[in-house]
């Protein structure tokens, strides 16, 4: 299992302004990496909705721990910049999400300068994309799921080249199954996974029932179920939409907490990417066969 953030020593780095002309609001970032080590893959992590780059340290501590260096972005959804359902502006923010991570990834470099010298320490060859709710979503478009029209056509092509692997956490589904008030102020989420070819680990709860789809939880396996191999599922089954609370310690958003559930989450994802990565297949091996003499509280699947 990855090492606990409380026994290996990790840094954080913030703000780190990252240029990206147009966009009215400043992109600006978090890094978080351990303080030794050389060769270290990266995950761009996208928020979910309303969040920022302070939000997720259970998960992020955990990551650097392991060995990633961790880049967050501030989305112009963060509820700091006050852009609201009702904002004219909102119906193109998922767009420039998707543009967030292509800055992040197209200016690593002068990135991992500003945040202490990092790019003499890291892999260029091993990057990831991760994200949550919303931001699975995001991190699905980098990945190569394309957005459906009201016709059902799938739009352009926004993967990015320098991505190897992802995990999405509580990825919007598919089918014409959103609710009316997300009909009204979503109609982006409607995604189309067959064209996600590169290796992601989908994390859906059992109990994540969205006010956005007319659908059970199992509107959260859709990445899994519907995008190309290799794919895989961790399905944890009293998991809620923050799957024990991976934003943070007792936010409010928060309905299932259980420190141990996000431990998991943030192990399986590390030790996902480190197998799928070609460095570290330990961890990953060990969670599967744990996940299979579970006795049901969560399981792992593969395809």
């Amino acid at each position: 299992m990855p090492v606990d953030p409380l026994d290996r020593r990790i840094v954080a780095v913030k703000p780190i302004v990252v240029p990206a002309p147009g966009r009215g609001i400043e992109l600006r970032v978090k890094v978080t990496a351990p303080l030794s080590g050389r060769d270290l893959p990266v995950i761009v992590f996208s928020h979910g909705n309303a969040w920022s780059l302070d939000g997720y340290e259970p998960l992020v501590d955990r990551w650097a721990a392991a060995g990633f260096v961790v880049v967050q972005p501030t989305h112009l959804d963060s509820r700091r910049n006050g852009i609201g359902w009702e904002d004219p502006r909102f119906g193109t923010v998922w767009r420039v999400r998707i543009a967030d991570l292509h800055a992040v990834l197209d200016r690593l470099d002068h990135v991992l300068r500003r945040a202490g010298g990092l790019e003499d320490r890291v892999d260029r060859g091993r990057i990831a994309v991760v994200g949550h709710s919303w931001g699975a979503q995001t991190a699905g478009a980098v990945l190569g799921a394309r957005v459906l029209d009201a016709a059902g056509v799938p739009g352009e092509d926004f993967s990015h080249p320098a991505v190897a692997a992802g995990a999405l956490i509580a990825a919007t589904g598919t089918g014409d199954t959103l609710t009316p008030f997300a009909v009204e102020h979503l109609p982006f989420m409607r995604p189309d996974y067959s064209t996600m070819a590169l290796p992601t680990l989908v994390v859906a709860g059992g109990k994540d029932r969205s006010r956005l789809s007319t659908r059970g939880p199992d509107w959260f396996t859709d990445a899994y179920h519907l995008g190309p191999s290799p794919k895989s599922l961790l399905a944890v089954a009293e998991g809620e939409h923050t799957l024990g609370g991976i934003a943070g310690e007792a936010v409010a958003e928060t309905t299932d907490e259980d420190p141990a559930r996000v431990a998991l989450v943030a192990d399986a994802i590390s030790g996902y990417l480190l197998d799928t990565l070609g460095l570290d297949g330990s961890a990953w091996a060990a969670l599967t066969a744990a996940g299979a003499a579970d006795g049901g509280e969560w399981s792992i699947s593969a395809k």
